[in-house]
């Protein structure tokens, strides 16, 4: 591979962390020595990361944790972007790696079957399965699996609401769900398991993995999948896809969504114009003068994005009641 090119790589692991606090600081002098940007959550339940750089440091990083015994082995899923995708190096402190919002549910406990890609089309091409698509709508409508039902999600916090209004008289059914990287469905498939469901599958390291083993010619994927980092998404050879996102709200946008009145390069798009204030509009345009700034320059802008993360999710939550 190209040295200008960088190894992105996605991994997740629940285990015991007791100490994860401590775990912080080491963990960051090491990612930072080798090059390698991306965000690590770590929680008590384990760690969580999407991460790249040179290849010889990403793996010097990988390196670091599995000789922690602690953590040991890692599934790790590889993909290389011509870009770097990230811009800092986060190693963040969390309650959960993923948000569900029910601390009683633990991966560590009980979890779905796996299923294999390889195995996968087989699954779900099975009339009498239920196929649930356990991400959220935003990134259900740039991609998904054929004949997927989609819960309409804003975020993972909503995925127990949806089991329990829509999924309730399911329990006999065959259930499979899939995910991005694999790590939401280890919850969601925890969950219904505990509600009493009694076949629950899951798609074997996500969509990524089916991605990279499944022959595209017998995919049974439609579209581009989704990633949070600047790539926006990936299409079946894990390349960047044809979507840009949106600095005021994040949302992936199409080349439709581009051309719309409402998308103002850097400070608005279809999916978020009708929400935002007048304060985060002249945030966002100054953002982006600042953008253009460095470009003209030939530097990269590195700023913080426009809404923080409170910002965005009252935004979210604001789209999900004018939708209703």
């Amino acid at each position: 591979m190209s040295s200008e090119k960088s190894l992105v790589v996605a991994y997740y692991k629940f285990v015991p962390l007791p100490d994860f606090e401590a775990r912080k600081q080491p963990l960051l002098r090491v990612c930072e020595d080798n090059g390698v940007k991306g965000t690590i959550l770590l929680a008590a339940e384990g760690i969580n990361s999407t991460m790249a750089g040179p290849e010889a440091g990403v793996q010097a990083v990988l390196d670091y944790l599995e000789s922690d015994p602690a953590i040991g082995e890692l599934t790790v899923k590889r993909s290389w972007a011509d870009e770097a995708p990230f811009y800092r190096m986060k190693v963040r402190l969390k309650k959960e790696i993923v948000r569900l919002g029910l601390p009683e549910v633990n991966p560590n406990d009980q979890v779905g079957e796996y299923v294999a890609p390889e195995d996968w089309n087989e699954l779900i091409s099975d009339p009498d399965v239920v196929l649930i698509d356990t991400r959220n709508d935003y990134e259900y409508e740039i991609g998904t699996f054929e004949g997927a039902v989609d819960p309409s999600t804003k975020s993972f916090r909503e995925f127990p609401d949806y089991v329990r209004r829509e999924l309730a008289d399911k329990k006999d059914r065959k259930i499979a769900m899939f995910c991005t990287g694999g790590i939401r469905c280890e919850k969601s498939t925890s969950l219904l398991l505990k509600e009493g469901f009694k076949e629950v599958y899951h798609l074997e390291g996500g969509i990524l993995n089916y991605l990279e083993k499944v022959d595209p010619q017998e995919s049974l994927w439609r579209g581009d999948c989704f990633v949070f980092d600047n790539r926006v998404a990936v299409d079946h050879s894990l390349r960047k896809g044809d979507y840009e996102m949106c600095r005021a709200c994040r949302h992936a946008l199409s080349e439709e969504d581009m051309r719309s009145d409402k998308y103002v390069e850097g400070t608005s798009c279809p999916h978020c114009f009708d929400t935002l204030t007048e304060e985060q509009r002249a945030r966002a345009a100054e953002r982006q003068k600042q953008v253009e700034i460095s470009q003209a320059l030939g530097r990269k802008h590195i700023g913080a994005t426009l809404l923080e993360r409170e910002e965005w999710r009252e935004m979210k939550k604001r789209r999900a009641k004018s939708a209703k």
